[in-house]
C-alpha cells in the first residue's frame, strides 16, 4: 500500500516512509513558503534548506502526536515550519551579534547542534506533560498551541462552549504547572 490523500497520516504515525515522501511532495511549498517568509531577509539559502528539512524532520519525530484530518495537518504542518524558521531566525541573529567576525562554520554547526538537542530535549518534555492529561484537555492544549487555533474555532470542532475551552486550557495550565513542578522541570507559567 502506498501513501495518498485519505491514508498518509495514519501510515505516517505508523512511521511508513512512503508516507514521509507524500508529505514532502505535498506540503513543500506550503514549508518552503513559511520559512522563506521568516528567514528569507536573512539570504541564507542553506540556512532556509536546514529550516525546510528540519520543519520535516520534526512532523516525522512527532505524528503521533497529531490528532486530526487533513486539513488539520495543513495547519500543524505549517505551524511547525513558522516555529522552527522563527527559532532559525532567532538563533541567527544570536549568533550574528555574538560571535566574532573569525568564528568558523565548525563553531556554528557545533552552536546549532547543541541547541537543536536542547530544543528537542524540551519538546520532549513538554510532550510528556501533555500526557497527563485528559483527551478531550490534550486535543484542545495541541490544537490551541502547536496548531495555532482560535478558541472558537476549537470550540466548533469539540462541540464546547468558548467559555468551557478558556475553563479548561485555565484549569490545564495549572494541572501542568503542578506536574512540571513534580516532574522537576520548574513549572513555569505556560
Amino acid at each position: 500500500m502506498k501513501a495518498n490523500e485519505t491514508n498518509f497520516i495514519r501510515r505516517l504515525q505508523r512511521r511508513k516512509e512512503d508516507a514521509l515522501d507524500y508529505i514532502v511532495d505535498t506540503y513543500l511549498p506550503l514549508v518552503k513558503g513559511a520559512v522563506v517568509k521568516i528567514l528569507g531577509p536573512l539570504r541564507s539559502d542553506g540556512l532556509i534548506e536546514e529550516c525546510i528539512n528540519d520543519s520535516f524532520l520534526a512532523v516525522w519525530q512527532h505524528a503521533d502526536a497529531f490528532q486530526g484530518d487533513t486539513e488539520d495537518f495543513r495547519k500543524w504542518i505549517y505551524a511547525i515550519a513558522r516555529f522552527r524558521a522563527i527559532d532559525a531566525y532567532r538563533k541567527a541573529i544570536r549568533q550574528r551579534g555574538h560571535l566574532a567576525p573569525e568564528a568558523s562554520l565548525e563553531t556554528l554547526r557545533s552552536e546549532s547542534a547543541e541547541q537543536e538537542m536542547l530544543l528537542a530535549e524540551e519538546h520532549a518534555e513538554v510532550m510528556r506533560l501533555l500526557d497527563q492529561l485528559g483527551e478531550t484537555d490534550r486535543a484542545i492544549f495541541t490544537m490551541k498551541y502547536l496548531l495555532g487555533l482560535r478558541t472558537e474555532d476549537i470550540a466548533a470542532k469539540l462541540g464546547l462552549t468558548r467559555t468551557a475551552i478558556d475553563n479548561r486550557v485555565f484549569r490545564g495550565k495549572k494541572k501542568l504547572q503542578e506536574k512540571a513542578r513534580h516532574m522537576g522541570l520548574g513549572g513555569h507559567t505556560i
